[in-house]
């Protein structure tokens, strides 16, 4: 009998539902497949009283998944890939992403349709700090406060009236079937995306070429090169998913790729930009962070890192 293939994930209902959607994804291609998903707690889940950026940022919403990995335990790693710090462990790697969901931010409220309809002082709640600084930089009147938890946790302290609005990830929310909660989609110009926002990656041992075969047919070309160029970028920057860092790339009708993006002090009163296009992921990701550099990027990194 087939051993079955197991999936580590975060136990939060949006984890599950990546897992899930892999999971159905892999029984499409292979029906005489078992597959099981196994749910584990990770650090970021457990520290929710802490500001992300605080305690060590969204790797700390993988590490355990990739140590299970790594150890046996489980044979793939579901990730929301904007969760996946730039360096990946020895000895893994992302070995296929799936079709990109919605890329863009949501502004999320009970009473305001839309950012500008927000008075002097209302409270937005985002535990992004990415989110936070280009909003506070489009509207410095606003108060911009940590909000952590899963999707239904940061929607309820809004809907108790604790918060004005919530800023979050519009491919969550539709993933989870809360597409009518969305009041606004905020704009790329408003809101560059984080790196690999909207994409699921699955991650192996870089060894298993059994699992690497078993999902290869889940991998999207178009949506790997463009994520692959994003954190090229951020990588070549030194930044990590807990910095104010941005980035889009998006594919050309002509098969060429088009990448922008952005580095923000925390409060959104300084913000670099940048943008290239090429055939090379890797490389086009290297050139846009050194735009980025060369405007200031790594003094802003480094004055975040160290706070």
């Amino acid at each position: 009998m087939q051993a079955p293939l197991r999936i580590g994930t975060r136990a939060s209902p949006l984890a599950l539902w990546q897992a899930e959607h892999v999971r159905n994804g892999i029984l499409r291609h292979h029906p005489e497949s078992t597959v099981e998903i196994v749910p584990l707690t990770t650090s970021g889940d457990q520290f929710l009283d802490v500001p992300l950026h605080v305690v060590g940022g969204k790797g700390l919403f993988v590490k355990e998944i990739e140590d299970a990995l790594l150890d046996g335990r489980v044979d793939l790693a579901v990730h929301s890939m904007k969760d996946v710090p730039a360096q990946q462990p020895a000895g893994l790697e992302i070995a296929a992403i799936l079709v990109r969901e919605d890329v863009r931010d949501a502004f999320v409220s009970t009473h305001y349709p839309d950012p500008a309809a927000l008075p002097d002082g209302a409270l937005v709640g985002s535990s992004s700090l990415r989110r936070r600084a280009q909003l506070l930089a489009r509207f410095p009147h606003l108060q911009v406060n940590d909000l952590r938890g899963n999707v239904a946790t940061r929607l309820g302290k809004l809907d108790a009236g604790r918060y004005d609005a919530v800023i979050l990830a519009a491919a969550g929310l539709k993933r989870l079937g809360l597409a009518e909660r969305i009041s606004a989609f905020l704009a790329m110009e408003d809101s560059l995306p984080a790196v690999g926002q909207g994409a699921i990656g699955v991650e192996i041992r870089q060894d298993d070429a059994a699992a690497r075969a078993i999902i290869a047919a889940l991998n999207d070309r178009e949506t790997s090169l463009c994520v692959h160029a994003e954190r090229a970028m951020n990588q070549t920057l030194g930044g990590d998913c807990r910095l104010p860092v941005a980035a889009l790339a998006q594919c050309r009708t002509d098969g060429s790729l088009h990448l922008r993006g952005l580095v923000a002090t925390a409060d959104g009163s300084r913000i670099l930009r940048a943008g290239a296009a090429g055939g090379n992921a890797f490389d086009l990701g290297q050139a846009v962070a050194a735009q980025l550099l060369a405007q200031g990027a790594a003094a802003i990194i480094a004055a975040i890192t160290r706070t």
